[in-house]
């Protein structure tokens, strides 16, 4: 499956945030031994060779924009929305096997609601769209306001994940 998430990171102009966002996007992916993927890999928007993913799959989008302008905010709206659709989704999906199901059912995940719980408490993976600098997910607005009063010269990079 395909994705897009988005990194915030702080820099001086697009070339820097494609750089500080690629370190993020590669700690997901485990490009560095010590580091746990949660994706297979990552395509951003500036990379023009990618057969089946990026441009390729989702057309055109911007490489880096400061969150500050137009379109930027327009992109941090669409992670955050996205992250908390996400969340109500396996947070109605687990409500409803608890109503519904036996603890029975509910041990050999009938609905798959060990499956919705686990996304509810990722920390990364496909549940998260919006990423700190320390490839750590936003899982919450309070972790959102955070990042974005800790600079200001922050940017936000799309790319198109594998999971």
């Amino acid at each position: 499956m395909h994705q897009i998430i988005y990194a915030l990171v702080e820099a001086e102009s697009e070339d820097e945030a494609l750089e500080e966002a690629t370190v993020t996007f590669d700690r997901l992916v485990g490009a560095k031994l010590d580091e746990r993927p949660v994706f297979d890999y990552h395509v951003t928007f500036d990379e023009e060779d990618a057969a089946v993913a990026g441009k390729a799959r989702w057309g055109d989008r911007p490489v880096a924009v400061p969150v500050d302008s137009h379109e930027g905010a327009r992109l941090l709206k669409r992670g955050w929305d996205a992250t908390v659709s996400e969340f109500e989704r396996n947070l109605e999906k687990v409500d409803e096997a608890l109503e519904e199901l036996t603890v029975e059912e509910l041990m050999h995940d009938k609905a798959l609601v060990r499956h919705a719980c686990n996304n509810i408490g990722s920390f990364r993976g496909h549940s998260l769209f919006l990423y700190d600098s320390h490839a750590n997910g936003i899982r919450n607005r309070s972790h959102l306001d955070r990042v974005l009063d800790s600079s200001e010269s922050l940017w936000i990079v799309p790319a198109d994940v594998h999971y």
